[in-house]
């Protein structure tokens, strides 16, 4: 066993400095890694404090990692420098003219429900295995609520069978992003499609405590699927359903998200809905501070298009044609 490492001046910064974030609301537990990564390579390079050459160094053992993560860590470590520099005027603080340029994020792959019907169908025909005797119940249900319910996939992970209240019909999401908590009805279709897999996962030998996942890889304990073994088997439904964009490529799980809030947009179009005053109805279903956060899952697709031109030309066509 390795022995502690004595606490220093700069542990005690690093811990004050995320005790007075958190206080204000937020998370900071990326921060934290992160902070704490840089004082370890200070430790290891011997060095007793940040400076300009340690930094270089520091960011220099990231150089295998994109330009939006490396940008996001020295970004990190500049925020907490300018705090220390509230009380230590002279100490080192980055120049954010020398991090990396932010590169354009990856665009989201929008898809309707005929790729999502597809999805179902190949999940239903999943093979269950000794390690996931639900498998082929569990992908079925995490395309559907993904994909009806817009939710993050660490907030489908950490479901459990506390947070379902099934003669409502509502998901209880707990403690989600900007520690923040919410109701999510379900749709009917959502709604029947949770009975159904509950029909088969609250039976013996499956644990049926509270605190126990709602999505379960196993028969014994509180053992439910990671982040990367759902990933790995949502790509492996979009691969065998062929769900593909325009430019061929496969979406992210993340982009179930997106799909959600244009499928919304697009309804609302559709039926002549108030799109403005129901969009912080969105926000709201989707787990966001504002309509700015959820502006940003809102993409232009050709069928948006279509629809609010229709609408347009239902409104105000006579006028344009009363003008020719």
């Amino acid at each position: 066993m390795k022995p502690a490492q004595p606490h220093t001046l700069l542990d005690v910064i690093i811990e004050r400095y995320l005790q007075r974030q958190r206080s204000l609301g937020r998370g900071y537990a990326n921060e934290e890694r992160i902070l704490n990564s840089l004082h370890t390579f200070l430790r290891k390079s011997g060095s007793a404090d940040l400076d300009q050459k340690t930094f270089q160094e520091w960011c220099k053992s990231h150089e295998g990692l994109t330009a939006n993560v490396r940008r996001q860590r020295q970004r990190i470590a500049r925020k907490f420098c300018l705090y220390r520099q509230r009380t230590e005027p002279y100490c080192f603080v980055p120049d954010p003219s020398h991090f990396p340029r932010r590169c354009p994020h990856v665009l989201p792959v929008i898809f309707g429900s005929a790729e999502v019907a597809r999805m179902m169908a190949v999940a239903k025909a999943l093979t269950p295995t000794a390690g996931s005797p639900l498998r082929p119940a569990v992908m079925r249900l995490a395309v559907v609520l993904l994909y009806t319910a817009g939710l993050r996939r660490g907030e489908l992970l950490r479901l459990t069978l506390a947070d379902i209240d099934l003669d409502a019909g509502v998901l209880r999401i707990r403690e989600s992003k900007f520690h923040k908590s919410r109701l999510v009805p379900l749709s009917q279709d959502a709604h029947r499609e949770l009975r159904s897999y509950l029909e088969k996962r609250l039976v013996p030998p499956f644990c049926v405590s509270p605190k126990s996942p709602l999505l379960c890889n196993c028969t014994k304990g509180f053992r439910g699927y990671t982040g990367t073994g759902l990933s790995q088997g949502i790509q492996s439904l979009f691969r065998s359903a062929c769900v593909r964009g325009s430019d061929g490529r496969r979406p992210r799980v993340h982009d179930f998200r997106h799909s959600f809030a244009v499928q919304a947009l697009l309804r609302w179009y559709r039926q002549d809905a108030d799109v403005q005053s129901n969009l912080p109805k969105l926000a709201m279903y989707m787990g966001h501070v504002s309509i700015v956060s959820t502006a940003y899952y809102l993409r232009w697709i050709p069928d948006l298009a279509e629809a609010a031109s229709r609408r347009f030309a239902r409104h105000f066509g006579q006028l344009i044609r009363g003008a020719a």
